[in-house]
Formats: C-alpha cells, sequence, structure tokens
C-alpha cells in the first residue's frame, strides 16, 4: 500500500462523487495522486469540488493538472475573455456554485492559489498525465496546449509518445462508463456528471475505483 500513484478523472462538480472515492481509497502521505483536470462546470457543485481537493491535498501529494474548462473559466476571469463558450459549457453551473451576485472577483484566494498550482502535464515512472491528449513525436516540453487540453480522441488515439510511458488522459467523455484502456494511453473520463461514474486508478495495480454523482461507490470494484 505504500507509495501508490493515483489517477482521477474529470470530476466535473460532483462532490459527493469525489468524496466517495477519497474515502474508499484513503490516500497517505506517501501516495501521489493526481487528477486530470476539469475540476469544475456541468455538476452541481464545482466550489465544494476545489475545497475538498484543497483538504486533500493537507494529506497526500496532490498533483493537479489544468483542464480546457478551467482554462474557459480563467481566460474569462483574468484575461476579460469572452464568456459566451464557458457558460454554454457549464459555467452557468459553476457560477451558482459560488453564488454569484455579478462581481467576477468570485473565487475565494485559496481556490485562485489552487488553480494557480495547476500544471500541463505531469510525469512520474512508466506513466505521464496529461488532460486531453498529446502529440506522440514531442517531448513533454515542446507539447502544444492545444493537444495537452483540447484534444478530442473521438479524432483517432495518439499513438505510443516517443518517452515510451504509457499516456493517462481524461477529456473525452466515456459516455458507456467505461475505462478506455488502449494499452499505451488509458482514458479515465467516465461521464460522472452525465450519469456515469467518476473513476479513479492506482496505474501500478491497476486497482480501480468507482462513484457516481449521488456518491454511490460501484460495487463491482468495492
Amino acid at each position: 500500500m505504500s507509495e501508490r500513484l493515483i489517477a482521477i478523472g474529470d470530476i466535473h462538480g460532483c462532490r459527493l462523487a469525489l468524496e466517495r472515492l477519497i474515502e474508499a481509497i484513503n490516500p497517505q502521505p506517501s501516495d501521489t495522486v493526481v487528477t486530470l483536470g476539469d475540476y469544475i462546470d456541468r455538476g452541481p457543485d464545482s466550489r465544494g469540488v476545489i475545497d475538498v481537493l484543497i483538504e486533500l491535498a493537507n494529506h497526500t501529494q496532490l498533483v493537479g493538472i489544468l483542464g480546457n474548462h478551467e482554462e474557459m473559466m480563467l481566460e474569462v476571469l483574468n484575461h476579460g475573455g469572452a464568456h459566451h463558450a464557458w457558460l454554454r459549457h457549464g459555467g452557468v453551473e459553476t457560477l451558482e456554485s459560488y453564488g454569484f451576485d455579478g462581481d467576477l472577483d468570485f473565487l475565494p484566494e485559496p481556490h485562485k492559489e489552487f488553480l494557480d498550482s495547476l500544471g500541463d502535464f505531469y510525469a512520474h515512472g512508466e506513466f505521464f498525465f496529461t488532460h486531453a491528449a498529446y502529440d506522440p513525436e514531442a517531448t513533454f516540453e515542446e507539447q502544444e496546449i492545444e493537444m495537452l487540453r483540447w484534444y478530442s480522441l473521438t479524432n483517432g488515439i495518439p499513438s505510443k509518445h516517443i518517452s515510451g510511458k504509457t499516456a493517462v488522459v481524461g477529456h473525452t467523455a466515456n459516455r458507456d462508463g467505461e475505462i478506455l484502456h488502449a494499452g499505451h494511453l488509458i482514458c479515465l473520463d467516465t461521464y460522472c456528471y452525465g450519469g456515469g461514474w467518476l473513476t479513479a486508478m492506482e496505474m501500478n495495480t491497476q486497482k480501480i475505483w468507482q462513484a457516481d454523482r449521488q456518491g454511490r461507490l460501484n460495487e463491482q470494484f468495492a
């Protein structure tokens, strides 16, 4: 049980599912938990999700990846970007979770710090983690943000990365609630907000935990 490497797929405001997974996993200080992005939008409690993740970082080694939904929100809040795309893709639910009253400076300071801490990718052992996908021929430092954060696997699964590491991603929702396992790529977005599961996987043993948006564990993996 020591030094586990655990990835968690797209949460999308599903706080109850996240809390149930954390309870089942019981992360330890020696574990590394990698969250693959898209913490906000669409689900009922984006604010609560970030609160839970901030608290989780006090108990384990948390590595957060920036998702395209966080990118959309931060573009609006920090750079005056157009808000239409964000609101159309779940931003309304996020604003409601924060009790939005018209003031765009609605994020609590700890939430701003959490969002500022998020990275584009993370490599550990035989695995690397990013939100959406990757360019198989580019080093991690040379990756384009469009590939890391926006590319959909419905357009084709990239070939194995030049590093030889296995990719672990989210972003492309598997609406049947199943994990996409292509050998050199694992996609853990199993459509929690839409009636599927929030999925966590311990990468070295491939142990799986899943919970739905009501906080019920998938007994198949219990």
